[in-house]
């Protein structure tokens, strides 16, 4: 992040004055910058973020993916994260904020960025795309990495209901997966024509005798290979990297029994999962059922 994008989300959430902005925007990962493109087509994976959130709170996932051989695209939706700087200087923040009152808006929140979606989707498997420029030397377009027909799309929160949203409207994405959010979308989970859907949440927020969760409904309506996982112990931020920086900041949520590497660890693994089930053909026992690694994680029957 740079500075000031970490300074908007600080602000956001109300740790201004508690954690300096250099702190958060001196965060180093795994990821290197003109990383030389590995030779190969690859299945591409879109990332989007919760409301209001900006992509790279889902970069140790997006971390994950790559390493275990996809093409990640983490997505930041224009005037819905807290802060995003474009080249030049320019930082947009978030404007949605103040029109997004109901659950009919954030239906279209939700539909918005499936456009979003789609777009980047159609850069990053044109060929005639701009070609990237890496130690001084054009390379060749990244597009030629992606294997087009293996395309998926995984969301936290909002972002969730986007990854729904994208798959009713573009047959090119292949599988999808919602990370803790609510659909809005009336008729979520509709028209996807056998393609898989998983769904993981914290179990306070998204078992199936909750009133308060949309995922009965959108259940019913998912017609392929589908999953409903629940997660003890978790919250919404569960799925995102703000556990594993709240632990190492000293910040953790006492009321929240999950540390945060654990919670980046079953992110990742239920993740990477069902993309290799889907995406790359991979049998993935861990689908199955309850895990020994994992007692938290129970499959209900819906």
């Amino acid at each position: 992040m740079t500075e000031e994008e970490a300074r908007l989300l600080l602000e956001a959430r109300g740790l201004t004055g508690i954690v300096p902005a250099t702190t958060v925007s001196g965060v180093r990962t795994y990821a290197r910058v003109d990383a030389r493109p590995a030779y190969g087509r690859f299945p591409l994976v879109l990332l989007s973020p919760g409301f209001s959130m900006p992509r790279s709170t889902l970069t140790a996932l997006a971390n994950d993916l790559a390493s275990r051989g996809y093409v990640v695209a983490a997505v930041d939706h224009a005037h819905e994260s807290v802060g995003t700087s474009f080249p030049g200087g320019r930082v947009l923040t978030c404007l949605a904020r103040q029109r997004v009152a109901t659950d009919e808006d954030r239906a279209q929140v939700a539909m918005n960025r499936a456009r979003d979606l789609s777009f980047v989707i159609d850069r990053l498997t044109t060929l005639r795309a701009p070609s990237v420029t890496l130690h001084g030397r054009r390379s060749l377009p990244y597009a030629r990495m992606v294997d087009a027909r293996r395309i998926g799309v995984a969301g936290h929160s909002i972002g969730g209901a986007a990854a729904a949203a994208v798959m009713m409207r573009d047959e090119r994405v292949k599988a999808g997966m919602n990370l803790d959010g609510h659909f809005f979308v009336p008729s979520a989970g509709a028209g996807l024509h056998g393609r898989p859907f998983m769904m993981m949440g914290a179990l306070a927020t998204h078992s199936p005798g909750d009133p308060g969760s949309d995922w009965r409904h959108v259940w019913t309506r998912l017609d392929g290979w589908k999953r409903w996982l629940t997660v003890a112990g978790a919250e919404h931020f569960t799925f995102t990297d703000l556990p594993v920086l709240a632990d190492r900041l000293g910040l953790s949520d006492p009321g929240t029994p999950l540390s945060g590497d654990c919670s980046w660890r079953l992110t990742r693994d239920y993740t990477a999962a069902f993309f290799d089930t889907h995406l790359r053909g991979l049998a993935r026992p861990l689908l199955d059922g309850s895990a020994t690694d994992w007692p938290e994680v129970v499959f209900p029957r819906v």
